[in-house]
């Protein structure tokens, strides 16, 4: 159930009943995100899905008024956002070769196939920090390292 006043519908439309957010934060991450040139999303793989809390700000902030607009129920979305990229950071401790051949990736099926979709045409980039347990101080440098890399090849 929505908290009180955040899914007001009398006098509104969908979009604009879903966009109007009372919670100044979320409004503020919406404004944000609408006026955003690039997303950079960090989270741990939680049971092969983004964490509660990553789960809720989705929920939240990119809704139909604000990320995306469905023109019919069973239409393609049509972004309302300006995204150039997108890079998603995700740290846990599955190695990568485990949790592409065993469990299919679900974290970037979420990012690329389900809210990429939603997010426009740009680019979708993820990067794995992992498995955390046992890295070295050297390799965590080096995970930070490849995330600056690809955040400095945008063009600001």
């Amino acid at each position: 159930m929505a908290p009180s006043g955040e899914a007001l519908t009398t006098g509104l439309d969908v979009e604009a009943a879903v966009a109007a957010a009372t919670d100044p934060v979320v409004r503020q991450h919406r404004h944000a995100l609408s006026a955003a040139d690039y997303l950079v999303v960090a989270h741990p793989n939680w049971w092969g899905k983004p964490p509660a809390v990553m789960a809720g700000w989705m929920d939240r902030v990119l809704v139909p008024g604000v990320a995306y607009r469905l023109d019919t129920r069973d239409g393609l979305p049509t972004s309302l956002l300006r995204l150039r990229g997108v890079l998603v950071l995700n740290t846990g401790d599955t190695p990568p070769q485990r949790e592409r051949e065993i469990f299919g990736d679900p974290l970037d099926a979420i990012w690329r196939r389900c809210v990429g979709a939603y997010l426009g045409s740009c680019p979708v980039q993820r990067l794995l920090a992992g498995p955390l347990g046992g890295s070295s101080p050297e390799q965590r440098r080096a995970w930070l390292a490849e995330a600056r890399a690809a955040t400095a090849a945008w063009r600001w």
